[in-house]
């Protein structure tokens, strides 16, 4: 019984996958002789991302891969170049350990793909890391080979020995000299994917290593199509740092869809509009706080750039408050989609613009293939709406820590290290992390609730909500709040007023900060660690 269960579950589970795909148009019919070159492809690379590029310029070399500050350049373009540089990589190992640090242009999308089709273990830095994280990622990792933009010189100064250092980005590159010095060869598959290694956010301490699977199949581009509309030929502004999980999925997804990747190497608010307009972008692929900083532009600013063709804007990586999601939709449109999850797991939910506009802020459903459970101390599932630690488990799973770590399991899923809630319709709020949880005089106060209140002020553009050390309670609540500068006067009397009247007594933060930013990492997350040492006011 259990067999031919498991048969009818993946017979179901291809149907969907079909259906999916026929949807997005990536089984539409074209000239044979490329759809033969394409399967064959993706027959002798797997679905690397080396194979996958590979595939898709047998099947579209003319199309325009990526636009970024040096212009256009083609999958045909690309795949002969990466195919040069892949043979270059096997000068210095075989294969050779390869660490990335770039932001947002053709180089970066180069050099992943060329060590893909070397067989290379790729770890993805953080371009917010210290030097000395960086070096110390390099050693634990045991690269070869450090390819990193001219703007990071004094970490390529800091190489060890040993490890060879090229410059990426612009056109006197060490990566193009690599390149061009390289004879036009034909790549063969390599005996085995090499492993990607995602970093760990890095917030406190040296992240850790989480080890990707490198050869992920069809169904993670099938969950990702079960929510979001994306199709064939789409332009794809690509805002979020390729570095981060986030990012470099979406990467994965866009060269599948044989999509036009638009790049930029750093996020301005405004530019970014000018990008869509001039790029005619149908999807926009952002962190939360690009989502906030366009709103937080002049009124005037908006009707100046036609950002029509605009159909998609999917965020993941923090959290996306819902006055922030509904503000975006009132003025673009219903585009927005909220993913949900962890480098460990990839996406767990995804929160349609139905979905945001029923509850603002929410991070939606799980995809099929994906279970999500929200568990007590003990392991046992709570009741809807009663907040607990949230575990899933789904095919996108890490394979563990590079250095051996793992994370808790229960019945096969992981936990991702937040604490959340599900409603009736069975979508998912996360109401923070694990370890964010504020205990005040043997109160429990999630930080995030506190926050929703604080974000209904006009004046309030940003809230984040800590909980420091008390002599008294243990712990208290401390309110950073970045104003808006054009908004009326606020004073920390009038927060509190404001809180009182919404919460219990316990909920109001004790101490009230106005800082001009939040201090942030290179993917938007705030870093609470930084506010927690923050002296009260006076």
């Amino acid at each position: 019984m259990s067999g031919s269960s498991n048969i009818g579950e993946r017979t179901r589970s291809a149907a969907r996958v079909g259906g999916m795909f026929a949807r997005s148009g990536l089984w539409k019919p074209g000239p044979p002789q490329r759809v033969a070159r394409q399967l064959s492809a993706l027959r002798r690379w797997g679905t690397n991302l080396g194979g996958t590029f590979v595939s898709a310029a047998a099947r579209d070399p003319e199309r325009v891969a990526v636009l970024d500050d040096e212009g256009a350049i083609t999958y045909g373009e690309i795949d002969a170049r990466t195919d040069r540089l892949a043979a270059a990589l096997g000068r210095f190992g075989e294969p050779p350990t390869v660490a990335v640090l770039c932001r947002n242009h053709r180089g970066m999308l180069e050099a992943l793909v060329g060590a893909s089709k070397r067989g290379a273990d790729t770890v993805l830095l953080n371009t917010g890391m210290s030097v000395d994280q960086l070096v110390t990622v390099i050693k634990e990792q045991n690269v070869d080979v450090v390819i990193a933009d001219h703007e990071f010189g004094e970490f390529l100064a800091a190489v060890p020995d040993g490890v060879h250092a090229i410059t990426a980005g612009g056109g006197d590159s060490g990566l193009d000299e690599l390149i061009a010095s390289t004879p036009q060869v034909e790549i063969e598959p390599p005996r085995r994917s090499g492993r990607t290694i995602m970093l760990s956010s890095g917030t406190t301490g040296t992240p850790k290593g989480a080890n990707r699977h490198s050869n992920p199949g069809l169904q993670p581009l099938a969950s990702i199509l079960s929510r979001i509309p994306l199709r064939v030929h789409e332009t794809m502004f690509i805002e979020a740092p390729l570095f981060h999980t986030w990012g470099y999925a979406m990467l994965q997804a866009a060269i599948s869809l044989r999509a036009t990747m638009v790049l930029q190497r750093r996020f301005d608010p405004e530019r970014s509009l000018a990008r869509l307009a001039e790029s005619r972008a149908t999807t926009l692929i952002a962190i939360p706080v690009m989502l906030r900083r366009i709103l937080d532009l002049p009124g005037e600013t908006f009707p100046k750039y036609d950002t029509s063709k605009l159909r998609i804007c999917a965020v993941s990586g923090s959290a996306l408050p819902g006055q922030v999601s509904t503000a975006f939709m009132d003025l673009f449109g219903e585009v927005v989609y909220n993913l949900y999850g962890s480098t460990e797991a990839s996406w767990v939910t995804i929160a349609t613009p139905a979905d945001l506009r029923a509850k603002p802020g929410c991070a939606g459903t799980a995809p099929p293939g994906t279970r999500v459970a929200i568990l007590d101390a003990d392991g046992k599932p709570v009741p809807t709406g009663v907040t607990g630690r949230i575990f899933a488990a789904n095919e996108l799973m890490f394979a563990g820590y590079t250095n051996g770590a793992t994370k808790e399991m229960q019945d096969g899923m992981i936990s991702l290290g937040d604490l959340g809630h599900m409603d009736e319709a069975g979508r998912l709020t996360v109401d923070g992390r694990d370890d964010d949880m504020v205990v005040s005089g043997g109160e429990n106060i999630f930080p995030s609730a506190v926050e929703e209140v604080l974000l209904q002020l006009p004046q309030v553009r940003e809230a984040v909500v800590v909980g420091v050390p008390d002599a008294e309670f243990g712990q208290r609540l401390a309110a950073h709040l970045v104003l808006d500068p054009a908004g009326e006067p606020l004073d920390a009397e009038a927060v509190k007023a404001h809180v009182r009247q919404h919460l219990a007594r316990f909920a109001v933060p004790r101490d009230v900060h106005f800082p001009a930013e939040l201090p942030r990492n290179a993917t938007g997350k705030v870093l609470r660690r930084v506010l927690v040492q923050v002296p009260a006011p006076e």
